[in-house]
C-alpha cells in the first residue's frame, strides 16, 4: 500500500495555487474549475487543493529549511523557526547520522504546513 493523495484546504485556488508553486518549485499537474480543484505533483503522491477538503497538517520534505522559508517570505507566516528536532540514530524515520531540522508555516489559506530537511551537523 502507498500515499496516493494528500488533499488540503483552499478557499482561494489561484492565491494556493501560487503559494504552492513557490514552495514546490514546480507549478500545478492539473487545475478542474469548476469544480475548484488544483494538483501538484510530490513525487509521485498527489496534493490536492480543493476548495470542499478540511484543513490538514501536511509535512513536506525540502532540501534546506531555511531556504524555503526565504522562498515564502511574505507569503507565509513563520509559525514555529527552523530548529533541530533530533539526529536520526539509523535509518527508520530518516539518514542515519543526520539532523532533522523542521519548520511550520501557515500558507496563504490557513493550513499549517510542516517542513523538514536532513541535514549533517
Amino acid at each position: 500500500m502507498r500515499l496516493v493523495q494528500i488533499a488540503q484546504h483552499a478557499d482561494d485556488l489561484s492565491r494556493a495555487a501560487d503559494f504552492y508553486t513557490v514552495l514546490l518549485g514546480a507549478g500545478p499537474t492539473a487545475t478542474f474549475d469548476p469544480p475548484g480543484l488544483v494538483f501538484f505533483d510530490l513525487d509521485g503522491v498527489r496534493l490536492l487543493l480543493d476548495r470542499s477538503a478540511p484543513s490538514s497538517l501536511i509535512y513536506l520534505h525540502v532540501d534546506n529549511v531555511h531556504e524555503a522559508l526565504e522562498r515564502l517570505d511574505g507569503l507565509a507566516e513563520v509559525v514555529s523557526h527552523p530548529h533541530v528536532i533530533f539526529t536520526h540514530e539509523g535509518d527508520r524515520l530518516g539518514p542515519d547520522g543526520h539532523q532533522e531540522w523542521q519548520a511550520f508555516v501557515r500558507d496563504s489559506e490557513g493550513n499549517t504546513v510542516g517542513l523538514i530537511a536532513f541535514q549533517r551537523p
